[in-house]
């Protein structure tokens, strides 16, 4: 099994990436072949919306420091996507990448049954934020699961921590990283 784990935060060591690296290095101890790519350290830019993707091309046409993620993304069975909520939504590296997504739908997806390039794959979206109210930003992977899907991530996950800012690195709660280590479990196995 290959899982790729997306870091969005510019946190290298932050709560987002500390749920996400606790799910790696358990699926690794199953015995799961895993990389890490840190978006903040990578130099990318976002979708041009220039449709060379859709225009003869199956794959982005910027080649940056986001053409290995995204060739490592189209073959990994499991996808971590991590992230704090920056001004109520994922971060702009995060943001920026799934933008680039765009590049994994066939000419045709607004019309086709079959609307992805990627072959099934399972997705964990983990969500760290400052605010202890869960129902601030709630909406966050209530807005990117039905894009996910129709992409091809066919079964998504959510690990949610609130109440965790930034200033609290290593204040993740255990009940939390058990959860990441439940979902590598169930994911792996």
């Amino acid at each position: 099994m290959k899982i790729v784990s997306l870091l969005g935060s510019p946190r290298a060591k932050g709560n987002s990436s500390t749920i996400a690296n606790r799910f790696t290095e358990t699926a690794a101890r199953l015995g799961a072949e895993t990389v890490t790519y840190e978006l903040n350290c990578l130099t990318f830019s976002g979708c041009q919306g220039c449709y060379a993707c859709k225009k003869g091309l199956d794959q982005c046409v910027l080649e940056d420091g986001l053409t290995e993620v995204l060739a490592a993304v189209r073959e990994a069975d499991v996808v971590v996507l991590a992230s704090g909520v920056y001004f109520g939504n994922v971060t702009a590296q995060l943001k920026a990448f799934i933008d680039r997504c765009f590049s994994y739908f066939k000419p045709d997806f607004h019309i086709s049954p079959e609307p992805t390039r990627l072959t099934p794959k399972k997705l964990v979206f983990v969500i760290t934020q400052g605010n202890p109210d869960e129902a601030s930003f709630a909406d966050i992977f209530a807005g990117y699961d039905p894009f996910l899907k129709w992409l091809g991530f066919d079964d998504t996950r959510l690990i949610r921590a609130c109440g965790i800012g930034p200033m609290s690195v290593d204040a993740v709660p255990e009940k939390v990283l058990r959860q990441a280590e439940e979902a590598a479990r169930s994911l792996v196995a």
